[in-house]
This record gives C-alpha cells, structure tokens and sequence, in this order.
C-alpha cells in the first residue's frame, strides 16, 4: 500500500513551478541517446567481464587494486587478477593481468587478498608482494576441491610466481574461499579469515605458507558467506571496536545481499560479537563482494578511516547487462568511500561517504539554492553523470524525493528519497536487471522532518547517501540514454529542497590524456603546436611521445569538451556549418562550438559539434599536417575514430 501511493504520485503530471537554473546548457535527447553506456566516473573494465575486488594495497605511494577479469567473456568461463594502479582512488590505469587465468594447472585463480611481507615472513625478500587465493586443488576430491595457494612478486606487484603447494588444504567442507589476511602486531603472526559457509574460520601463521586452524565464528540462516574482512577500528565518538565483515545473499529474509558486519572483540583467535544480527554497511542490491583497507596520510595509517569498494552487481542478474551489446564489457565498481566507525548512544556503526578526493575531479558546480516544492518540480538540468546534494526540511508530508535520469515523457526514472518511516532508492520505472529486486529501504525517523540526501548518479548506477553517510543504497540501473532530466517531489505538504548542488565530474580515467586517432586515414588529431585562436587542428601519423597528439576529455554534463595538451586550446567548431570545413582550436569558452557529443558506433565513435551539427572528418586526407574537417553525418569511415590512452 505504501508504494501503491508513491507510484500513484511518480505517474501523475507534474505540478508546481519550474526551478530555473540560470546558465546551464540544455543537451538534445538526441544527442544524448547516441551515448555510450559505459560509465563516467566509476571504475569499469576496460574490455571482457569483472567481477570481486581484491583488497588494493599500497606500493610506491599508488593504490594498487587488483579484481577478478575474464578476457573471453563470454565465450569461456574462468578468471585471472587484473591490476589497476590510481592516485586518488577515483581514476584508475590499467596494468593489465598480474596472475593469469592458468598461472598453475589448477587453473582459475579466484578471490583471495594481498599483503606486504615487509619483515620477509615467507622467505621472498623484504617487501615482497605475497597473495593468497582460492583455487581448485586439482589432487583434492569432489565437492572438496576449494583451497587456499600462495602466489609472490618481486617486482612491485606487476607480475606473480606461482608456489606449488597448498598453503592451506581443504579438511572436507564444500565451501572454503576467500582468505583475508591481516599482521597480529601484538603476537607477531598472520591471522587469516576464511569464508566457510555459514562460518568464518580464524587461521594463524608465522610465514604464510602453511596454516592452522584456531577457532571460528558461526552465524547460521543468513546464507553462504563470501569474501571475509576483519579489521580494527577506531573512534571519534567512542572506543575502537574490532569489524568481521562478509558478503552474503539475505534476500529470502527481506534483508540485503551485500556485505553485512559485527562490531566485537578480537583476541587474535576468536571474534566475539557486539550484536547477533548483522548490520549493513548498504542496504541497495549492488555492492557485493566489497572490500576495505587502510587509508594512508603521508605515508601514516590512518587508524580512525579505511577506504572501500564494492562490485556493483549481483549473482541473481550478473550476466543481464546492455554492456556487453553497447560497449563490449560486463562489470564496474562503486565508488570508493571512506568508512568511519561512529556511534549514536550505546550502539556502534560504520558509516561511509564517498572519497573525499572525487570533489578534486569535479568540472562543474551548478548550485541552484533553495527550492520550494509543493508536488513536482522539473529542474532545468539535463544530465547522465553527476551528483547531487541537498537538505531536505518540512513540516508535515507523507513522501518526497527526486526523480533521476528522467525521460522526457516522464515514464521512466529512478526514485530516491524518504517515505514516512524509511528512506528508500526505487528502480521499477527504469531499466533494470531484476523484476524482483526493485526497491531499498533504510529506516528513518519521521519525527526529524529533516534528512540530508547525497545522490552519486552513473550511466548504470544510483548510490545514494542518507544523513552523511548513516544508510546507504547503491543500485544498478540501465536508463535510457536519453533519459537525462530530473525532478523534485513532495506528497501530502510542501517542502524545501535547501542548496542544492549539482556537481559533474572529469572521467574516471588515470591517464590524463587520449589520442584520437582516425579510422580511414591512420593519422592522429594533432594540435600541431599552433597556439593562436581560430587555427586548424591537425592530423599526423603517430608520435606517442608528442603532447600534441595527447587530449583531455573533458564532461560538461550531456556533452564534452576536447584539449589539447601541448596547446592548452579546445577543438572548435568554429560555427563553420559548410561541409569540408576545417575544425579548429580556440581558447576555453562557454560556446557551444567547443562543445562535442561522443556517439558510439561499435568498434569506433563519431565526435558531432553541438553547434554546427558537423561530424569531425579527416576528410580522406592521409598527408602529415593535412586538417581536419567537419562533414554531415555519413556512413564514411572519415568520420570513425578511435580514442585511446596515452
């Protein structure tokens, strides 16, 4: 009944007046259509399938993040450790695999984690890069196989040697994976966490290689535990508490299926919980598999923060993504956020809000102040990647919220907001990978009439932050390109919609700078070192070491915005809507002329000026220093380009 009366509302005309945003340019539903699906400033796989996190350590003061990457997705099963590297925990460059899929005849290499044996515990040398991971024991019997291998590198991390024996066998159980390891300081040994059903077993070791059982802690009628954390943490508002978490599938019990945790006490053997129910560090559909790590300041641990990441997606609908079909790749994370431990009276919780560092890559700030709103408000916004910010306060109401990626016709979005008694993120109305799973709920306190809402938007996700981080959503999504409007709502009063702040961001990409290169010609966009307003851009054949040939794409919400490195100049239009005219370069402005919608045709994108409606063309034009020109749409494979790192 009560999502009867929300969905009644989210289908009715909109009501109330128009929010003005003064100065934000509207992108064409067209254009934006056209779009890549791939995400804009969350992590995704490059190409192929992704799927659990590893926890990233640190090496050479860069995040290394390692995850589960399969390269013949999806024509064979199977996966290896694929490495990222970042300096912000936002943009990551990829590496490419670290151990491969058949690093030893057990095959696949699964999940596992990594640590830096800085005082030669294993016999690898002093800083050696030790990873311990799941495998299938080839020797071991049916249904018995799960068990635990070692794999070292000497190099950084860039690359693995296998150790042939089972650092820890399997004693007979069906489910035994996922070791995470971390340094009892206090007794001078390893102590591992293994997911072994409904259990989390306790293990000791003094060099890695070989284990022994000590203990375990059992939680029965959850499900199958997965992907085990165990950790210290401390407090602002109170004592430290020791942290086991895990990742479990609770939906038969109306609960989520991500990572639930106890606070407790730790001796190094047994874990005594807090509390016999779990808590939930989200509370969405999406953020599964999720782990978490130390965050360093200068080089310190910081003991009051860690960092996670979770895997946004899930078992049940993993392999029903519009990815594959659009952008050739299956799988992409949630944003990493900073975990605290706070507590509110005599109970303890993490709560967790996006990396502080994700405000460092922000393009744009749009800030339309305090909004009235009394039925539904349309904001004069159109966008697919970005986030929003406001504090809601009211007197008496009965739901509000915010539609996002909303369609022109206002059939299709995505609803976050409070209803009475909880807070909640709905996905029924758009597309999405499960009909089952549609939508989250958080508990709230009507009485407060008040909550602070941080609402992280992607290409194919929603996260959504409740009272700085005290709940959180996160859920895939599959809107339509097109679907870039959003709305404010309120039924059974008014409310005010305080400072609302929308921000956009620059790409989720590490290397700073692309080339871009063209598919009928071969030759790459090349400022040409020509630093004068309203001169032609350039094509050359390739030169990897010219800043030249190196461009920053930059978001501008629906469009882009393209410059050049060694120039400092944006690609231009230049208002020229001739045919055969040449594109050129001009000092940032705010004219459409440098604005640019990157449409994706398979293999290849076309790059259309917004003000000219012209596609960038290399016009068949295969000498070095020829121009490039701008053409009406065509099949021509003059107007197909390829983008690629640096």
């Amino acid at each position: 009944m009560l999502q009867t009366s929300r969905r009644a509302l989210f289908r009715a005309a909109g009501v109330g007046g128009a929010a003005c945003l003064i100065g934000v340019p509207m992108a064409s539903p067209a254009a934006a259509q056209s779009l890549s699906r791939r995400p804009y400033y969350h992590y995704s796989v490059p190409k192929g399938w992704k799927n659990d996190p590893q926890r990233p350590i640190y090496v050479n003061g860069q995040t290394y993040y390692y995850y589960l990457y399969n390269k013949d997705f999806p024509s064979a099963v199977g996966t290896s450790w694929r490495l990222v590297a970042s300096d912000d925990n936002v943009a990551f460059r990829d590496l490419g695999d670290a151990i491969a899929k058949e690093t030893n005849p057990n095959g696949s290499i699964w999940s596992g984690c990594l640590v830096v044996d800085e005082r030669n515990t294993a016999g690898y040398g002093a800083g050696a890069i030790i990873a311990l991971a799941t495998q299938e024991d080839r020797f071991a019997p049916a249904p018995h196989k799960q068990a635990q291998f070692l794999f070292y590198s000497t190099d950084g991390g860039r690359t693995f040697n296998r150790r042939d024996q089972v650092a820890l066998a399997n004693p007979g159980v069906v489910d035994f994976r996922d070791p995470k390891i971390i340094w009892d300081e206090a007794r001078s040994r390893w102590v591992m966490a293994l997911a072994e059903n409904d259990k989390v077993g306790f293990y000791h070791s003094n060099d890695l290689k070989s284990w022994t059982y000590v203990d375990g802690f059992i939680r029965g009628g959850l499900g199958v535990f997965e992907c085990p954390d165990l950790f210290w943490m401390d407090s602002d508002t109170g004592p430290g508490k020791w942290v086991l978490g895990v990742s479990v599938n609770a939906k038969h019990l109306g609960l989520p299926a991500n990572y639930a945790y106890w606070t407790g006490n730790f001796n190094g053997s047994n874990f005594i919980p807090d509390h016999q129910e779990p808590k939930w560090l989200d509370y969405g559909w999406d953020w599964y598999a999720a782990v978490t790590w130390e965050r360093r300041v200068n080089g310190q641990i910081d003991p009051k923060t860690r960092y996670a990441i979770g895997w946004m997606n899930f078992w049940d609908y993993a392999n029903n993504t519009p990815t594959w079909g659009s952008d050739g790749f299956n799988g992409t994370d949630s944003i990493v956020r900073e975990v605290s431990l706070k507590w509110y009276g005599s109970e303890s919780a993490l709560v967790s809000t996006p990396v502080r560092t994700l405000e460092a890559r922000a393009s744009r700030r749009i800030n339309l102040g305090d909004i009235t709103v009394d039925g539904r408000t349309v904001l004069d916004y159109r966008g697919r990647a970005y986030q929003i910010q406001t504090r809601v306060t009211w007197n008496q109401l009965q739901n509000l919220g915010l539609q996002l990626r909303l369609s022109n016709d206002d059939s299709r979005h995505i609803d976050a907001g409070v209803y009475h008694d909880f807070a909640y993120v709905n996905r029924e109305f758009t597309g999405n990978p499960d009909s089952r799973w549609l939508e989250s709920h958080t508990p709230f306190d009507p009485a407060r009439r008040e909550v602070n809402l941080r609402i992280l938007v992607d290409n194919l996700s929603v996260e959504m932050f409740v009272d700085d981080g005290r709940y959180v959503h996160s859920s895939l999504t599959y809107p339509e390109n097109a679907d870039d409007r959003i709305a404010l709502y309120t039924d059974g009063g008014p409310a005010v919609f305080h400072d609302v702040t929308i921000t956009e961001f620059n790409p989720a990409v590490a290397t700073a700078y692309a080339r871009i290169k063209n598919r009928a010609t071969g030759l790459y966009l090349d400022g040409m070192g020509r630093t004068t307003n309203g001169t032609d851009t350039g094509q050359w054949a390739s030169s990897s070491g010219s800043n030249n040939q190196q461009w920053v794409v930059e978001n501008t919400g629906s469009y882009v915005r393209i410059k050049n490195r060694a120039t400092g100049l944006y690609l231009d239009g230049m208002g020229r809507t001739t045919n055969g005219s040449n594109a050129g370069q001009w000092a940032s402005s705010v004219n459409y002329n440098q604005q640019w919608v990157v449409e994706n045709t398979g293999s290849y994108v076309r790059i259309k000026n917004r003000a000219t409606g012209l596609y960038l063309d290399s016009m068949g034009r295969t000498t070095n220093g020829s121009s490039a020109g701008q053409w009406a749409l065509s099949s021509s494979n003059n107007q197909q380009w390829t983008i690629e790192a640096a």
